[in-house]
């Protein structure tokens, strides 16, 4: 089996890609968004950090936290927040995949891939580049023509805190826009 690594950044923002197992669309309902906020609302009272841009897609997240200063613990904020989740979502009714010997020996569910992608931001345009992808991600997946038509994003509270537009990347009312370069992201964003 790999060993799998993880950059020990205290105080670092980080880029995440979470994703359901079997790709399945859990967040194409909007309870499990709720639940998924409840959940997130759960643990970082006990873990802190800031949440700086995220988007709940059908079949995954990306987020970009930042962390307390002196602390690299977000393996264990992404494994709380999968749990709290899990517990929620499956109490409530919902359906998880077929679960392995492996899986059962571990006592895990059949909700999410076991790991998770993480990207360290490495400065100013790192960040604006990985922001730019999470806003731009629905639109990518085809989900909706632009980024403000999807609900699930904190692009809302960026537009209203002046970061953003609502027309960025737009195509409403006819307007023409250059789809957004993501090559120097590709292989480098966990999907």
């Amino acid at each position: 089996m790999s060993e799998y690594r993880r950059l020990d950044a205290p105080g670092a923002t980080v880029f995440f890609t979470v994703v359901t197992e079997r790709r399945r669309p859990i967040f194409n309902d909007p309870a499990a968004v709720d639940l998924l906020r409840a959940a997130l609302g759960r643990v970082i009272p006990d873990h802190p950090f800031t949440i700086d841009a995220i988007v709940v897609m059908p079949d995954h997240i990306h987020a970009i936290g930042t962390m307390p200063p002196g602390d690299d613990r977000f393996g264990l904020r992404w494994s709380a927040i999968k749990a709290a989740f899990t517990r929620a979502y499956l109490a409530g009714g919902g359906h998880e995949t077929r679960r392995s010997a492996s899986r059962m020996a571990r006592n895990e569910r059949g909700v999410w891939q076991r790991r998770f992608w993480d990207h360290v931001i490495r400065d100013d345009d790192d960040l604006g580049r990985h922001v730019d992808y999470i806003y731009y991600n629905p639109v990518k997946h085809g989900c909706v023509n632009c980024p403000h038509a999807w609900p699930y994003t904190s692009f809302h509270r960026h537009v209203r805190d002046g970061l953003y537009t609502k027309d960025w990347m737009c195509v409403c009312g006819g307007r023409s826009v250059r789809p957004l370069d993501l090559r120097s992201l590709e292989g480098h964003v966990g999907e």
